[in-house]
């Protein structure tokens, strides 16, 4: 089952806050990321990226880039 997206917003220490379709709000860390996977590091090389966070069409996930984005599932899954 999908818990589509339907806004994301940008929060203080790289935390994003994520509606979903059923009106669920969750807060996510990107932080957990910065070791796992290096392409996310450019979220804190690259100023003012971070804040560029976008739901992606149809509502399955978020992205900032071409080379970065989060499932759905990852975010409900992971979120607190």
């Amino acid at each position: 089952m999908f818990h589509k997206v339907k806004k994301v917003e940008p929060l203080d220490n790289y935390k994003i806050l994520v509606t979903f379709e059923d009106g669920t709000t969750k807060v996510y860390d990107v932080n957990i990321l910065f070791d796992k996977f290096v392409i996310f590091n450019q979220l804190k090389l690259v100023q003012g990226l971070f804040e560029q966070v976008k739901v992606d069409t149809g509502g399955y996930g978020i992205y900032w880039n071409d080379d970065i984005d989060l499932s759905c599932n990852e975010l409900w899954d992971n979120g607190i």
